[in-house]
Parts: C-alpha cells; sequence; structure tokens
C-alpha cells in the first residue's frame, strides 16, 4: 500500500444514486480486508454517520463541536474529530446539519478550495490510515470542490434508472473545473448502483456508460436487495448486519477493484 493515504470522493450532484451507502459499504469492505479506514461524512443529512451509529449518537455529534462543520468553520485539523465507528480498521468523522450553512461560511475565506485539504492534511500524514473516504453531498458548489480539491480520486455511483445519467454531463463539467485548481485529482471510475436487471434501463444505462471515452466502468455494480434497507435501518454496514447476502458480496468484490486499481 502506498506510504500516504489515498484519498477518495464519492460524489453526484443527483441525489439518490447511493453515494452515501456506496461509500459506507465499500469503506467497511476495504477495513475488513486489513486496510486502515478513515470516513469523512461531508453531508448536512449525515446519511454516511448512520449507517454506523445510531441517530441520537449521530445528533449528539452533530450538536456538539466535535464534527466537521466546526473543524471547516475554525480552519482547524480534522485529527481531534475523529471518533472509531467500532468495526476494526475504521473510523469516522461526524457531519452536521450545520453542514447546510458551510457555502456561507467558506465564502469569505481566503484560499476558500483548499480549507478543507489544509485541514486533513495532519491526517494524511499522521501515517495512520491506507484510505480516506469522503461522502459529497449531491449538489456542485464551493464545499464540492473543497471534498474534491482534497481527494486523489473521484468516484461517481450512478443509479440504474431513466434518470439516474441525469446530470451526468454537468458533473464532469464541474470535476474539469475542480481540476483546474488541484490538477492531481482524477476520476476512478463509475459504478452502478440500485440495479434491477429485470428491467431494460439498467441495460440501457451500462451501454451509455461503456459509449463514454476514457471513463472507467466497474466491473461490480450494486443491485437493489433489501438488505441494504434492513442494514441502514439497523445503523450497521450491510456485510456486518448479513454477511451471507448479495450486496455484502458486491461491496466486497467492489472494494477489491478499488484497491486493485489505486496499487498498480
Amino acid at each position: 500500500m502506498n506510504q500516504r493515504p489515498v484519498t477518495i470522493c464519492f460524489a453526484n450532484n443527483k441525489g439518490g444514486s447511493g453515494k452515501s451507502t456506496t461509500c459506507a459499504n465499500v469503506g467497511y469492505s476495504l477495513a475488513a480486508m486489513g486496510y486502515r479506514v478513515l470516513l469523512l461524512d461531508g453531508d448536512m443529512q449525515m446519511n454516511l454517520a448512520l449507517s454506523f451509529f445510531p441517530e441520537d449518537t449521530v445528533l449528539s455529534y452533530a450538536q456538539s463541536e466535535k464534527n466537521l462543520y466546526h473543524a471547516i468553520r475554525e480552519q482547524k485539523d480534522l485529527t481531534e474529530d475523529i471518533v472509531p465507528t467500532g468495526y476494526p480498521n475504521l473510523d469516522l468523522i461526524p457531519s452536521s446539519s450545520l453542514m447546510s450553512s458551510i457555502e456561507y461560511e467558506l465564502f469569505t475565506k481566503w484560499q476558500r478550495e483548499l480549507i478543507l485539504r489544509k485541514c486533513l492534511q495532519p491526517v494524511k500524514d499522521s501515517g495512520k490510515y491506507d484510505f480516506i473516504l469522503m461522502d459529497a453531498p449531491p449538489t456542485l458548489g464551493g464545499w464540492v470542490m473543497n471534498l474534491l480539491c482534497a481527494a486523489d480520486y473521484l468516484m461517481i455511483p450512478v443509479e440504474a434508472s431513466p434518470w439516474g445519467l441525469f446530470g451526468l454531463a454537468n458533473m464532469f463539467e464541474f470535476f474539469e473545473t475542480v481540476r483546474q485548481i488541484s490538477p492531481e485529482v482524477s476520476l476512478l471510475g463509475i459504478v452502478v448502483t440500485k440495479v434491477d436487471e429485470r428491467k431494460n434501463y439498467f441495460r440501457q444505462t451500462i451501454d451509455t456508460l461503456r459509449e463514454m471515452k476514457n471513463i472507467r466502468l466497474f466491473n461490480s455494480c450494486i443491485r437493489v436487495d433489501s438488505s441494504i434497507e434492513w442494514a441502514q435501518d439497523d445503523s450497521k454496514p450491510v456485510a456486518a448486519f448479513r454477511r451471507s447476502c448479495r450486496s455484502a458480496k458486491e461491496y466486497s468484490a467492489l472494494a477489491e477493484e478499488v484497491a486493485e486499481i489505486v496499487n498498480r
């Protein structure tokens, strides 16, 4: 594994694409493979944190000063905001509902696109983690630009639905703008989620994505599985909820693909 952590931002400006679920379960699977993983919840909805903690715990983090919002607002080292998830090799930086005002907080700041990068740098330099996975909100703006400028890679979950590809061109255009500020960030690939093979638009989604030039499409895709929703209701990654279920195996396969690509 690389000496410095590989930082991946899960982003798509379309809501409902499975960003938080994919980030959480890929993170859990990488940790189960023996990698040291840090998750960063960058969304005011706090769904990434809710994948590991019950609602009252997540709300207690959100209402305290031990969360991402206060660190970004004060431009301080994020090391102090890391909490253990209770699973081996897996930690998390919780979010807050106050992230809804983060764009306003960033507006007047010097080099505002790079604030998260600076706050995260001590964590990266610590050598404690192999992967840092960040969940972005479904928007395109200054905060998502911060997340991407702090990342090595962008990973885009795309829902296999008639509207799943809607706005993807805007995502690519925004990403190219980010690369003018942070040219080292690159597109890791697209993963198709919420797949129902009985429906024709799954194949249409795959065919459309395969026609895109210089865009990696992960071999692994995530099928519709009720175990995912039950796991979310229990505040657990799906493999921790039911290791033998189909989606647990699919997330594990996706994590293996991710690790193989970044370790080449």
